[in-house]
């Protein structure tokens, strides 16, 4: 497969991008490149791929989110659905980011193929928009417990338009800190 595998679009915030697989298809089926470090190298994921994620969310409304890890654990975030549909968010807590506390939220189902790429400095969530979903997170950096941290989804100063009521939630999640005047920003 020649280049040109995905159509990759800048969102408004700097380094935020929604990437489209190209299908090749014919009587069988389809074909479609999920990753290549050349192709995608070029729009900033060009660190090594260190840890793959796979999850299921059953409920419709669920969220997940918004986490993201400290540094020197930063990580760069590819996220993808392979079953269902999200609304998926990421919020900037980059130091001295001129859209710093903005959030950018893209549809992602296994239909369109799309996935988002999420560079260090943003925290990251989702909410379920159908049943089952399952996700797939490439991640540029191990999870590490002791640098991980997340926001409040429903912080009134971020703003996230959740398109559902919420079904379900982790407790963890529900006791996200919002963002506050105290808040270290991510240095990356």
């Amino acid at each position: 497969m020649p280049d040109g595998s995905f159509q990759v679009d800048d969102l408004p915030l700097a380094g935020l991008k929604v990437v489209r697989r190209t299908v090749r298809g014919d009587h069988r089926g389809f074909l479609s490149r999920f990753y290549c470090g050349e192709e995608l190298g070029r729009i900033g994921f060009d660190r090594a791929i260190v840890q793959i994620n796979h999850t299921l969310t059953q409920r419709r409304g669920s969220i997940r989110g918004m986490h993201f890890q400290r540094p020197p654990h930063a990580e760069d975030k590819f996220v993808s659905v392979l079953r269902g549909e999200i609304f998926d968010v990421a919020v900037d807590l980059r130091t001295n980011s001129p859209t710093f506390g903005h959030w950018h939220g893209e549809h992602l189902s296994a239909g369109n193929r799309a996935s988002l790429f999420i560079p260090r400095g943003f925290a990251h969530g989702f909410q379920t928009l159908t049943d089952d979903c399952e996700l797939i997170y490439l991640h540029t950096h191990a999870y590490t417990p002791s640098a991980e941290g997340g926001v409040s989804p429903f912080d009134p100063a971020i703003g996230i338009r959740w398109p559902l009521p919420v079904s379900d939630m982790s407790d963890r999640d529900q006791n996200h800190p919002p963002l506050s005047a105290d808040f270290e920003s991510l240095t990356v």
